[in-house]
């Protein structure tokens, strides 16, 4: 689907799942929690049930991105390529935007996997609109393992900019705990 011949373009952004804070271990090393190990599955689930499966991942350096990614991502069949970025840890907006841009133009649906506050600072940032309440549900929070999934038709990823993608829907996913 295309509007003025530029494609529908996803940008699915997840944060990664809850980490544990082990004393001693330096933030960009903590493991994912017990939680954080139940809930990266099922985002992983999540996401394939919601058609969101992406083209190309994005991924923080940090290990409760990493693991995160790892372990949402053996829930698919076959896994898209992945990316490491270590400008995705700590980031601001203008610079999440920054390595969204570089994304090749053939990528139609972009996973994002990294942290709060940059994520969710992104989500409003580029959301002009939402199909229902979900830009008050990011504004109210955007807790641990959180998708969110913006639309936005362009020609490439270079040409995306705040207010121009639509908020499709916000997903919490959880495991079961057993």
């Amino acid at each position: 689907m295309s509007v003025n011949g530029a494609p529908l373009r996803r940008l699915v952004v997840l944060r990664h799942a809850k980490s544990a804070y082990p004393e001693g271990v330096p933030d960009h090393e903590r493991p994912l929690a017990v939680r954080g190990r139940r809930d990266a599955p099922a985002a992983g689930d999540a996401l394939s049930e919601a058609d969101c499966l992406p083209d190309l991942a994005l991924c923080s350096t940090a290990v409760r991105a990493r693991r995160t990614w790892a372990l949402a991502s053996a829930r698919w069949g076959t896994p898209p390529p992945v990316r490491y970025d270590p400008r995705l840890y700590a980031a601001d907006v203008p610079e999440l935007l920054d390595v969204v841009r570089e994304t090749p133009p053939e990528v139609g649906t972009l996973l994002l996997v990294g942290h709060n506050p940059g994520l969710e600072e992104l989500v409003l940032e580029l959301a002009g609109d939402a199909l229902d309440d979900t830009l008050d549900e990011v504004r109210l929070k955007f807790p641990t393992s959180a998708i969110a999934v913006l639309a936005w038709h362009g020609a490439t990823w270079r040409s995306l900019v705040p207010g121009a993608a639509l908020l499709t829907g916000m997903i919490v996913p959880r495991g079961e705990k057993g």
